[in-house]
């Protein structure tokens, strides 16, 4: 099974922007569905951005016009770029194939803060 590594998350000031990637141990081209997924501290995780292998993509109202997923699938990777970052947006964030899973990575770390 195809494993994901995250990475590119920091400590941001509100407004800020950040780009987490996310690379594959194997070949994402034949994955349909990609997702972006996060877990704030006490909550379940949500599923915020996802994309298809023809790069459809698709968005959680919480992050629609200020997140945008990408897919490289030369490189095994999936991007996304975060904009205008709201204190909300503090969250471990991973990545994974949807609606069926492998087995989850560490994530990155994204904190918002003033």
């Amino acid at each position: 099974q195809v494993q994901f590594v995250e990475s590119g998350g920091g400590l941001v000031q509100p407004g800020g922007s950040l780009r987490l990637s996310c690379v594959a141990s194997g070949s994402i081209s034949s994955i349909y569905w990609l997702g972006w997924f996060r877990q704030a501290p006490g909550k379940q995780r949500e599923l915020v951005a996802r994309i298809t292998s023809g790069r459809s993509a698709l968005y959680a109202d919480s992050v629609k016009g200020r997140f945008t997923i990408s897919r490289d699938n030369a490189k095994n990777t999936v991007y996304l770029q975060m904009n205008d970052l709201k204190f909300e947006d503090t969250a471990v964030y991973f990545c994974n194939r949807w609606p069926t899973f492998t087995g989850w990575g560490q994530g990155t770390q994204v904190t918002v803060s003033s």
